[in-house]
């Protein structure tokens, strides 16, 4: 087995999924009582979710409805980028949106560490929002995704075109 064995880093978010978790969100707030006369909503606006409610806590009860319902969908929450409440006239708002891709820093920080405790012999590079990483073991491939799987990152880490 002469061949290098790859496989690639991504961090991608099913967009399906975020709109059904955000349609969930807007019924569950619609119909709940607790939501009743205090003009909380959520919409989706191209790239930003908006949160709206007449207190700051309500916007964050909000909020977290919508981030329950994430969950049950099988995304997590480190995709999620909420922003703090802030006033708009009567109302509080919340923007938030959804990252995708591995920002430069974070993929800097993941090769690092791939380099400092990963297997010897195992090259990690970064191809524009995504990590590749080799090897000639593919047992050494298999102990970097447990390491990345076991460290605290502040991103939703898949491994995909393992080969």
């Amino acid at each position: 087995m002469a061949s290098e064995s790859t496989f690639d880093v991504v961090s991608k978010v099913d967009k399906q999924e975020v709109s059904n978790a955000l349609n969930q969100a807007a019924k569950e707030i619609s119909q709940r009582y607790d939501f009743r006369g205090v003009g909380a909503s959520i919409d989706f606006s191209g790239e930003k979710i908006l949160v709206k409610a007449n207190s700051e806590e309500r916007a964050k009860a909000a909020l977290d409805v919508f981030e329950s319902k994430l969950v049950k969908r099988g995304i997590s929450l480190k995709s999620l980028d909420a922003g703090e409440p802030f006033a708009s006239g009567k109302e509080y708002r919340i923007e938030s949106s959804i990252k995708e891709g591995i920002a430069q820093e974070q993929a800097k920080k993941i090769t690092k560490l791939i380099r400092d405790e990963g297997p010897k012999g195992v090259k990690a590079t970064i191809q524009g929002d995504e990590l590749r990483v080799s090897s000639k073991s593919r047992d050494d491939l298999q102990d970097v995704i447990t390491l990345l799987k076991g460290s605290d990152l502040d991103v939703d880490l898949q491994f995909v075109n393992y080969r």
